[in-house]
């Protein structure tokens, strides 16, 4: 079993109805669009590979990861190391032509795109459609009734020194490069009460040109709607979608898909601290004005009736894995682009996740070969084994919750051949890491790792080494990185040095969500 599939962490409440979150977990800045009757979706990866995630569903409500379509990060040599908060950042999702087309913008190298006939590839290697520090959230549109070819980004201050305003071109139809130098069609100070305007999404509707964009900030954002009558401007603006007086704070910035019966539908983020931007889907309308009517008359739903589609079975992304042959599942991600070598392939169920060596072995947050996928958005227990078959002393392998503090449980080889359990920690400020727990001797070689994720994302560490669970340490508070959810991961390391370290092999990956 590979990337199997979690129902437990529906949203089908199974009468009809959906309860958002519909994707309760780290699918930041999401964007998706139908094509016949298939719904994908995609997200910001930033510094893990592989990047640009792709979801399938075929009712918004249950959803499947069936790939991803950025194999490396480029350039290549900047992304050997971790680069978390870089990367992939708001990606746009479009099909033209007979072929998907995604668009995103790195804040340090530029505008890229790739594209693909097929939503599982083969996807083209990145090309810079637009180099310049600062430019992200990039988003194409190709307008049917006059064969011309547009984009619009936003811009990131830390770099630029620009914010709060969209930048738009004329682009080629092959979207292989930009026909001007772009001109600022909406200048987001000129807005009363408006700041840092992003992550725009363009569209054709009911002869306007429309940009549903985010405003306000990650935690505490609205969602607006900008129409003009031309690309260029001037836009208006309305705010069509806020807090109000729900507990979804910040809901923004996504994507509107409409349904072969005629229904509207806008699916966006909610930061959620150490889990990250979850998913909601909001029902939309068309008032009799022309504007946009989000959720229920702007404020985001909690429970809702599903869309009016095929009933579906339940389904999640994939979190479970028995890693068949040594291959690991589409759910997980490395933190850095990966080298040769880290997993070796084998007869047998389980990962080999080699020792690598590292000058970095105190720091988990600096090693690039941290396999890694993300924490659920609701309680739950990650369970997986773990056998160290390296003789190398330091060599070392566990299992991790890993963000801007990290902590981690798992084996390591003493000097005098034997192995230890170890429980070891971090704080956000800390430079290397110290022991949770007193290291205590582990003969076999081998044990059970358990992490209980409870509200708050409060971790909960235990381990069994053949004699039943026993809890390990203090309560650990995940924490997120900058723009990122806290992660789980799989590492093998050993201290620096010369020649092959050893490996770890890793059994029955499971995360469970409690009984209801």
């Amino acid at each position: 079993m590979s990337g199997q599939s979690a129902p437990a962490f529906t949203a089908d409440l199974g009468d009809g109805t959906y309860r958002n979150p519909v994707l309760n977990a780290d699918w930041s800045d999401p964007d998706l669009i139908r094509v016949g009757d298939d719904y994908y979706l995609t997200a910001s990866s930033f510094g893990r590979v592989p990047g640009l995630p792709l979801l399938h569903s075929r009712d918004l409500v249950n959803w499947t990861l069936v790939g991803h379509a950025l194999q490396l990060l480029e350039p290549a040599r900047e992304f050997r190391k971790p680069r978390h908060d870089r990367g992939v950042w708001a990606p746009s999702l479009r099909h033209h032509e007979d072929r998907f087309w995604i668009f995103w913008g790195d804040p340090d190298h530029g505008i890229y795109q790739v594209n693909a006939p097929e939503i599982r590839g083969p996807w083209t290697r990145p090309h810079l459609v637009k180099a310049g520090k600062g430019l992200i959230d990039a988003c194409p549109l190709w307008d049917e009734e006059t064969g011309e070819a547009y984009l619009v980004h936003a811009w990131a201050k830390s770099r630029s020194g620009v914010k709060n305003r969209l930048t738009g071109h004329r682009m080629r139809p092959d979207a292989t490069g930009l026909l001007d130098d772009g001109k600022v069609i909406v200048d987001g100070d000129r807005i009363p009460g408006w700041f840092t305007l992003e992550g725009p999404k363009l569209y054709r509707h009911d002869g306007w040109f429309w940009i549903f964009a985010p405003a306000g900030g990650v935690e505490t954002g609205w969602q607006g709607a900008l129409r003009s009558r031309d690309f260029f401007g001037p836009y208006e603006e309305r705010v069509v979608l806020e807090q109000g007086d729900t507990d979804v704070n910040g809901p923004h910035q996504g994507g509107w898909v409409r349904t072969p019966s005629g229904e509207h539908w806008f699916a966006h983020f909610q930061e959620k601290g150490a889990y990250g931007r979850v998913v909601h889907l909001q029902p939309m309308r068309w008032g009799t004005d022309g504007w946009p009517v989000l959720g229920d008359e702007g404020a985001p739903v909690a429970v809702h009736r599903k869309p009016d589609l095929p009933r579906q079975p339940l389904s999640a992304p994939a979190t479970d894995d028995d890693f068949p042959g040594g291959r690991f599942g589409r759910q997980w991600q490395w933190t850095a682009n990966p080298q040769d070598g880290w997993a070796t392939q084998h007869s047998g169920d389980g990962l080999r996740l080699a020792c690598v060596r590292t000058v970095d072995a105190q720091d988990l947050r600096k090693l690039p070969n941290v396999l890694t996928q993300r924490l659920p958005g609701t309680p739950c227990t990650v369970e997986v084994g773990l056998r160290l078959d390296a003789e190398e002393p330091g060599a070392r392998a566990g299992l991790a919750v890993l963000g801007d503090a990290f902590s981690w449980i798992g084996l390591e080889r003493g000097a005098d051949g034997t192995v230890h359990l170890v429980h070891r920690f971090a704080e956000s400020v800390a430079e290397r890491e110290r022991d949770a727990a007193h290291p205590r001797l582990a003969p076999e070689g081998r044990v059970r790792l358990r992490i209980e994720a409870g509200a708050g994302a409060r971790c909960r560490f235990s381990h069994d080494l053949g004699t039943g669970w026993e809890p390990s340490g203090q309560i650990f508070a995940a924490t997120p990185w900058r723009w990122v959810g806290a992660l789980l991961g799989l590492v093998a390391l050993a201290p620096n040095g010369g020649g092959h370290a050893g490996a770890a092999t890793f059994t029955q990956f499971r995360i469970t969500a409690p009984p209801v």
